[in-house]
């Protein structure tokens, strides 16, 4: 049989890049700073980034096939088209989950990468599996091409967006997931013919190029509104650290900050002043009252930006000490450690690396604790 003429609108293909764009920057910009939220907190907004990537990956496709010019009239399966949506949610949220409530480990984002491009890839092929009155004709070089690139730029762009936290990683991660969606479907494309069927399969209710047409706007409106209102949060310059209860400072004092953590599975928040010391945990931390010991969700990387401009200091990688509680140091050779006025709390290591610091730290505080 031979095969249609395929056209594109040339409007709607950059349109559709650009909403792989948007959809990209939404659904990564939801999924930052999650290890300082409550666990409730961090499932509702790893749960908006899935729908938004999967539905942003579902909205770039078919905006392009809003595009695609057959001479002869299509329609769509409506129930199918739903599952490639849902498809692609599901795999997107399992990539999350993954990155956010496991060990993320080199591995890890490896993998939630690869599941990521899966995604792409599942959607794609069952999105064009809902075509009525005419039928998709792949080639193996096309699907072997879009399957290695689908995958390969995935684990870029969750490398991009994931090997470190930062505002630049998040852009960069966009345009890598924006590139990996956009290069798939159209490298896909490249290497697919249309022929045409003289039946209508009965799955799922038949849907018009029209009424695709207004629920992939209304989706794209929606990712569209999300992506100002998380962009506002760039914009917002945050205050400093420890300037949260400026007015219960006396002049002269290290100014102290709340520090969220849980006791009992409820939340509950410590004044900085309060903790003798803090220790990572994984992902998380631990931080040591005078008569307790409770799970934080700060990672150490967040409890030293945090804690240290209020007076803390970190004696190892894993550590931050007060030296407000600091009751003595002991040195031990090329190591140390900080032993507290509490009751039963452990010492704190001092690494070699940072003897000299919290030995001059505390010889200054103690110095200064004297004179006053």
């Amino acid at each position: 049989m031979e095969f249609l003429t395929v056209s594109h609108s040339n409007a709607l293909v950059v349109m559709s890049c650009v909403v792989a764009l948007v959809a990209g920057f939404t659904g990564l910009s939801l999924t930052r700073d999650l290890a300082a939220k409550p666990i409730l907190q961090r499932k509702l907004s790893i749960a908006l980034a899935a729908i938004t990537l999967g539905g942003g990956i579902w909205a770039m496709h078919f905006v392009a096939m809003l595009g695609l010019q057959l001479p002869i009239l299509f329609y769509y399966d409506a129930a199918i088209t739903l599952v490639s949506a849902l498809s692609a949610i599901l795999l997107v949220g399992g990539a999350l989950i993954l990155l956010h409530f496991t060990e993320r480990t080199p591995q890890i984002i490896t993998i939630a990468g690869g599941i990521v491009g899966v995604g792409v890839l599942v959607m794609h092929y069952i999105g064009m599996a809902g075509l009525e009155l005419c039928r998709a004709v792949y080639t193996p070089a096309g699907v072997i091409l879009s399957s290695v690139v689908a995958i390969g730029l995935c684990i870029v762009a969750i490398w991009a967006a994931y090997g470190q936290r930062s505002n630049k990683n998040v852009l960069l991660g966009t345009v890598c997931f924006a590139a990996a969606v956009c290069s798939v479907h159209f490298l896909a494309m490249a290497g697919t013919n249309f022929e045409p069927v003289p039946s209508i399969a009965e799955f799922g209710p038949t849907m018009s190029n029209e009424t695709l047409a207004l629920g992939v706007i209304f989706f794209s409106f929606v990712i569209f509104g999300a992506c100002l209102w998380v962009s506002v949060t760039y914009l917002v310059v945050p205050a400093p650290v420890g300037r949260n209860d400026a007015a219960d400072v006396a002049p002269g004092q290290l100014q102290r900050i709340q520090i969220p953590c849980e006791r009992e599975g409820g939340k509950v928040f410590v004044w900085s002043s309060d903790v003798h010391f803090v220790r990572a945990d994984g992902h998380y931390t631990q931080v040591y009252t005078a008569t307790e010991r409770l799970f934080c969700v700060w990672p150490v990387t967040e409890a030293t930006k945090r804690l240290v401009p209020t007076g803390f200091l970190q004696s190892h990688r894993s550590y931050l000490v007060n030296p407000a509680h600091v009751a003595r140091f002991e040195r031990t050779k090329d190591k140390g450690r900080c032993i507290f006025d509490g009751v039963d709390l452990p010492p704190a290591p001092v690494s070699r690396s940072k003897l000299k610091v919290i030995q001059d730290a505390l010889a200054a505080r103690s110095g200064a604790f004297r004179a006053s």
